[in-house]
């Protein structure tokens, strides 16, 4: 476990990637090249179906400042830039997409042994205002995120959360959506040495008074290659193993089947990442 509690984004991350990082029904390949100078290249293309997406990043990493460029197949250019630690514990973000004008936007992250706050505001006029803020330790964390919008004068968004973290243990329960989604979540390593560990996620509405219960596992078959499969109340099971074939080079072949419709078949996903 890291020192301190992190960021709101930390609360039940661990379940999250157990449970749906690395899956997909696409067919998605980047390739990674780095010149003499440093700069790093990523160019991606993802199939969906009959539409093909594709983009490139630029990394530019000078000192403690981060630049990141992306251009899209729809023209537009994401930039980012990122300066760590001008301060101990702090972190600016400086990000805008053009030709979006009220896309800019400047984020401030401080992490501390006791705290973890994160702040954003938006470069307009009337701009969207977000702060989420966690208080406690490595093992219990209490946090909120909430954005307020300038312009209506309205909270868009209000959640909390609360994380409870061991060794081999961590759960989360959080309150989303204005109050209208409780989440709880779990996630635990059985055996370290073969990075196998089980996880589960059930949320509630509200307002619709429906659960959504998902579990999940994974277990490395050998020091390159996992396994993971998951399965929720609905009857969709997924599955994918991924093969890392050379260092931060991966193969990654991920299915899906909905258990109450065998019928329509199974959805097959594809992704190839390749790093010199």
């Amino acid at each position: 476990m890291g020192k301190g509690p992190g960021l709101y984004t930390d609360i039940g991350k661990k379940t999250r990637d157990l449970l749906y990082k690395d899956y997909q029904s696409d067919h998605k390949f980047s390739i990674t090249t780095y010149s003499h100078t440093g700069v790093a290249i990523t160019s991606s293309g993802t199939k969906k179906g009959d539409l093909f997406l594709a983009d490139v990043n630029t990394q530019l990493k000078n000192k403690n400042i981060t630049t990141d460029i992306k251009v899209d197949t729809n023209s537009n250019l994401f930039t980012t830039i990122t300066v760590d630690e001008p301060a101990p514990g702090l972190k600016t973000i400086f990000s805008f997409r053009i030709p979006d004008q009220r896309s800019g936007k400047v984020e401030l992250q401080y992490l501390h042994d006791y705290a973890g706050i994160s702040t954003s505001i938006g470069l307009t006029a009337n701009p969207i205002v977000n702060f989420s803020g966690v208080v406690g330790t490595n093992v219990v964390a209490l946090g909120t995120d909430v954005s307020f919008d300038t312009k209506t004068g309205n909270f868009t968004k209000c959640n909390a959360g609360l994380s409870f973290s061991k060794a081999d243990l961590i759960a989360s329960l959080t309150l989303n959506d204005k109050g209208d989604t409780l989440n709880a979540s779990y996630y635990h390593i059985v055996k370290p040495l073969t990075n196998t560990s089980v996880g589960g996620e059930i949320t509630h509405s509200f307002t619709t008074n429906e659960n959504t219960l998902t579990l999940g596992s994974q277990h490395s078959l050998d020091p390159l290659t996992t396994v993971k499969a998951r399965f929720n109340n609905f009857g969709k099971a997924s599955a994918l193993i991924q093969h890392e074939w050379r260092p931060k080079s991966t193969f990654t072949v991920s299915g899906e089947v909905d258990t109450k419709a065998i019928d329509k078949g199974a959805k097959f996903g594809l992704a190839l990442a390749l790093k010199p």
